[in-house]
């Protein structure tokens, strides 16, 4: 069990995956995070990727939400407000996605709490950033990579832009999001200064492409379009760099010299194109190389590819992930005791850093609803029949499984 964090409490108000993710990492490293929801449900536990549910739980809220305590909590009324309130005062950090503004009408607004508490680290996560032109837009991952030159970058000129495959922005704005609450903590260590942290969906898509932005932006003459071509994965590589079909699968080509993979695929026009021309001439090198390659399997590329120092994968599937042995050796998908109805088991993605050769452990599942509500409002001192009363009255949700 790591406790790189352990003593640093977190409330969060968080919600669907680019807050929670980020969070998640603190509470993996040992921070006793406190997960805010409303009486309903935090938006993740009530839509699932791919319509897909397990154990009564859906898959936003569990990749997102190990090593958390749920608290439900409703914020309209007065005494809601007064316990959130209570619970921040405990805190070194409040964080909190919500569009913004909506933390200011509850009464949490930045300058409200860092008059409260100096030292306190207020992190906010939202699409495009606490003001400015597009403030008030919703901010979600697909208009992310719409807007920032994601979709373009990934999209084929003949095909159009197309998303990637993944939230890629909600989990890259995730890490940023941590990275920068780790940053106010360790200045917090030194001088005892609090700090407010902003990221945002717009940063987080435009830091994923740093290289690609660079090349471009400083372009003696930019290039008209970003697409990619064909068979290569970007505009801004050389041929052979992307994927191609075998007669039974895909291959990935990294960076290597045409000369070399000519010889791995016995095709001298390969050789004949200059180190210039994998530069300019990406398509139809592209067609050269995928017409070779289709014609045999990966398993009779592979070996003649390794002998030629050409750099290369296996496009594997999700299933072939399962009995990667890397993925294996490196403890990356763990399998726990869950907390759903009926504590039928889970597999998760780890936290993805070893620390002194330790990984990270699931010290809790993602939780159910309200699970420590009578846990957490007993720290701060409420007997059993004041949490009761609560109950009754709405304020707080008590977990009934």
């Amino acid at each position: 069990m790591l406790d790189l964090l352990q003593g640093i409490r977190v409330v969060s108000f968080n919600h669907f995956l680019f807050g929670p993710m980020g969070i998640q990492a603190l509470a993996d490293l040992g921070a006793d995070v406190i997960m805010v929801e409303p009486p309903e449900g935090a938006f993740q536990r009530r839509w699932s990727s791919g319509d897909l549910w397990h154990d009564g739980q859906g898959m936003l809220h569990m990749c997102a939400n190990r090593n958390k305590r749920s608290i439900a909590l409703d914020l309209k009324p007065a005494k809601g407000r007064e316990i959130a309130l209570s619970l921040i005062d405990g805190a070194d950090v409040v964080a909190e996605n919500f569009r913004p503004g909506v933390m200011d009408k509850l009464g949490f607004s930045y300058d409200a709490l860092k008059a409260r508490k100096p030292s306190l680290i207020y992190a906010s996560a939202s699409g495009y950033g606490p003001d400015g032109p597009y403030a008030q837009r919703p901010g979600q991952d697909l208009l992310a990579q719409a807007l920032f030159g994601l979709m373009a970058i990934t999209g084929q000129r003949e095909t159009g832009p197309r998303p990637v495959g993944v939230s890629a922005v909600d989990h890259h704005g995730a890490a940023l999001f941590a990275m920068g609450i780790l940053a106010a903590l360790v200045r917090r260590e030194r001088t005892g200064q609090g700090c407010r942290v902003d990221t945002s969906l717009m940063q987080a898509a435009l830091d994923l492409q740093a290289e690609s932005l660079t090349a471009w932006l400083n372009a003696p003459q930019r290039p008209a379009t970003v697409s990619a071509h064909r068979h290569v994965g970007g505009w801004y590589y050389a041929a052979p760099y992307g994927v191609y079909a075998t007669r039974d699968g895909h291959v990935a080509l990294s960076l290597s010299p045409l000369r070399a993979l000519a010889e791995a695929v016995d095709d001298p026009r390969l050789a004949a194109y200059s180190d210039r021309d994998a530069w300019t001439r990406q398509d139809e090198i592209g067609d050269v190389i995928a017409a070779r390659l289709k014609t045999e399997t990966f398993a009779q590329w592979s070996p003649r590819l390794e002998a030629a120092g050409v750099w290369h994968a296996r496009v594997q599937t999700y299933a072939d992930l399962i009995d990667d042995p890397q993925v294996d050796h490196a403890r990356a998908l763990v399998t726990v005791d869950g907390a759903g109805a009926t504590g039928a088991p889970v597999t998760l993605v780890n936290h993805p850093v070893r620390y002194d050769g330790k990984a990270a452990a699931v010290r809790l599942p993602p939780q159910r609803l309200g699970a420590q509500t009578a846990e957490v409002l007993g720290e701060l001192g409420f007997g059993a029949a004041e949490i009761a009363a609560l109950a009754r009255e709405r304020v707080v949700r008590l977990d009934e499984g």
